[in-house]
């Protein structure tokens, strides 16, 4: 018999329970053995369900008690998570989380002291939900040079955006829906702003290239500045607006940057619609492939936290070598990382458009019936502290920068 406890019983902690339930018979097939829920740390009491007595309030049990050998985390935050999940690894027991930001803000840290104890980090379903991504990416591509990691890893602006192209709807009254449906927090600044997005990009970043990633050393951008109208706009270029993470690594340099992007069809990111997260990783071996699924919801994402279980206890007396060393990642200006351009501009059309052919050079043009006051443009790729440089002079409403070409 194996014993583990849960930190947290919301949304992802009870499936975490509820799945080692109904799945027991698996789950025990795979070990060899029954793994029991032994503790379950929480703020409330849950009475009348088949576990109350196995609840607490007192950390310091489960720190203590030496059959304890799995630790689930899924409170989430950094505080008290950060320094319960240490004294965890510390008193070495295995522990598994779903903390992006955890795992983003103090995975160096919490990576060397297991590695120190010998027992384990694990935090597959802190990046995709139920998606395996982690575990392919120090498993499955163990022998490739990662060159490029781009997904949409946020499922709330993916809903988001997709109902504004399909439906035509203004972000605000999406964004009111998303909420109601349970898809938005009721603040959705994590989403909407990119900084979700952007502590999965530095974890799986610092997967990649092996080194500590900053998640405040990348360039965030969200979408709330994005249009009805900017999706009119893209189905003329037979593309869409997609919150992209995005990750391009050339030796020792490294671009990384979260922004909304206008991609065109032949993107296999650009039929990843609702919910639904989709994760592109280039090889300089295997070439692109895809990892694709429900990035978010309770018994996805408790899946992969029970997968790390099993893992953990796999290796009940060994470190598995994952994760990243703490020697830090610089990440280049996106002054340097390169786009075209979508460019909404308002002034007399013939003039403007011969100053920005003169500027730009080469460019595509774009109106929308009945709009008299402003027109598009599509630029060829150019790093962007250049285009930004050029654009200066320019009568600009807005810019989307652009991967079609």
């Amino acid at each position: 018999m194996i014993y583990a406890a849960v930190m947290g019983l919301g949304t992802i902690g009870s499936g975490v329970v509820e799945i080692l339930e109904k799945n027991k018979d698996v789950v025990t097939d795979q070990l060899g053995q029954e793994l029991e829920v032994k503790y379950i740390l929480d703020l409330r009491d849950f009475p009348g369900t088949s576990f109350e007595h196995k609840v607490i309030h007192d950390f310091s049990i489960i720190e203590k008690d030496q059959d304890v050998k799995v630790v689930v985390e899924t409170m989430g935050g950094l505080l008290p998570a950060f320094p319960w999940v240490k004294a965890c690894l510390q008193a070495g027991k295995h522990v598994v989380t779903s903390n992006k930001a955890l795992v983003a803000a103090h995975g160096t840290e919490l990576l060397k002291i297991a590695r120190e104890n010998q027992v384990n980090f694990l935090f597959e379903a802190s990046v995709g939900g139920g998606i395996p991504i982690i575990r392919p990416l120090y498993r499955c591509l163990m022998g490739e040079r990662i060159e490029e990691i781009t997904g949409i890893l946020n499922g709330t602006t993916n809903y988001i955006l997709t109902k504004m192209d399909q439906e035509g709807q203004t972000f605000e009254a999406v964004l009111k829906e998303a909420q109601e449906l349970g898809y938005a927090e009721r603040n959705p600044e994590a989403d909407i702003e990119g900084h979700d997005t952007c502590r999965k990009l530095a974890i799986l970043t610092a997967m990649a290239t092996g080194k500590e990633v900053d998640y405040q050393e990348i360039h965030t951008e969200g979408i709330t500045d994005i249009e009805a109208k900017d999706f009119l706009y893209a189905r003329q270029m037979a593309a869409s607006v997609k919150l992209l993470g995005s990750s391009q690594i050339e030796g020792d340099s490294v671009h990384a940057w979260v922004l909304p992007v206008m991609i065109g069809r032949n993107n296999p990111l650009y039929s990843v619609c609702d919910v639904f997260n989709g994760i592109l990783v280039r090889g300089n071996m295997l070439g692109e492939t895809m990892f694709y699924g429900k990035g978010a919801g309770k018994l996805p994402t408790a899946s992969a936290v029970v997968a790390d279980m099993i893992q953990a206890i796999l290796h009940m007396d060994t470190n598995v070598e994952m994760g990243w060393g703490e020697e830090k990642q610089e990440i280049a200006s996106t002054a340097s990382a390169k786009f075209q351009y979508f460019v909404r501009l308002k002034g007399e059309k013939e003039e403007l458009l011969e100053k920005a052919e003169s500027v730009f050079g080469p460019i595509k043009a774009f109106a929308l019936d009945g709009e008299e006051l402003e027109f598009a443009i599509l630029t060829e790729t150019m790093e962007e502290g250049i285009f930004q440089e050029k654009l200066s002079d320019f009568p600009f409403i807005k810019f989307i920068r652009a991967r079609l070409s």
